[in-house]
């Protein structure tokens, strides 16, 4: 199924794309999220027609690309977003937020297929690179920082991009160990038996006289005490 994308989609497409994907998956994700638009003839039309626009500012030229690369070269992006406080942003910065930024506060227009990142998910200082044309590639200075703030030194980002990594990496580790096993008793005196041989699992605690005499009637007591009167005297 034919879908046009309304935002950037990590392993599906960019912004404006016409993407074919499967049925399900359109209509059970994309669709309901907002995430795109079903492709009828008429939108495709509006997304080429927007396409054919952006490409009349895009470098032609080997000459053009030197003269766009000199000028990213002087640029810096920043994208104020929210983010947690192990420096993991709540969404991403996408090729498509780079590639507007660009354009609308800078007037360079760039193919945001060609920025050669993935989503930016954590906050610092990236250097993005950007394939103008063949054998031309410039890198922009891109600064993601936290809303309401401003960004922490080099080595205070990397200590919390670590902290991160082994949370993480303790949280992989107890779901690959399992739940803790309960103690199996049963076993456990199983296993003293087998190892203490005054201890035997067949060996059964043996009743008192004054416990068979409860569980006798009066005759048989009477005819137990004739037969061995010492067994059954009572006890001072």
């Amino acid at each position: 199924m034919e879908v046009i994308l309304l935002t950037d989609v990590d392993k599906v497409g960019l912004r404006g794309e016409v993407v074919n994907v499967a049925r399900g998956y359109a209509r059970n994700f994309l669709l309901p999220r907002k995430l795109a638009q079903e492709a009828t003839p008429a939108r495709v039309g509006e997304v080429r027609k927007v396409e054919e626009k952006r490409a009349k500012h895009e470098a032609k030229t080997f000459e053009d690309a030197q003269q766009v690369s000199e000028r990213l070269g002087t640029i810096e992006l920043r994208f104020d977003v929210k983010a947690g406080p192990t420096g993991s942003l709540f969404g991403s910065v996408t090729p498509t937020d780079i590639a507007d930024q660009l354009w609308e506060k800078h007037k360079v227009r760039v193919d945001r297929r060609r920025i050669g990142v993935d989503s930016i998910k954590r906050i610092g200082r990236h250097q993005v690179p950007i394939e103008l044309f063949q054998d031309v590639t410039a890198e922009v200075r891109t600064l993601v920082v936290p809303e309401g703030g401003e960004l922490p030194p080099d080595d205070e980002l990397d200590a919390m991009e670590a902290a991160e990594r082994a949370q993480e990496e303790a949280q992989e580790a107890e779901l690959e160990a399992g739940p803790k096993q309960e103690l199996d008793l049963d076993a456990l005196d199983a296993a003293a038996a087998a190892q203490d041989p005054r201890v035997s699992a067949e060996t059964e605690i043996q009743p008192s006289a004054t416990d068979v005499a409860a569980e006798l009637s009066p005759d048989e007591f009477d005819r137990a005490v004739d037969a061995d009167p010492a067994e059954h005297a009572e006890q001072p």
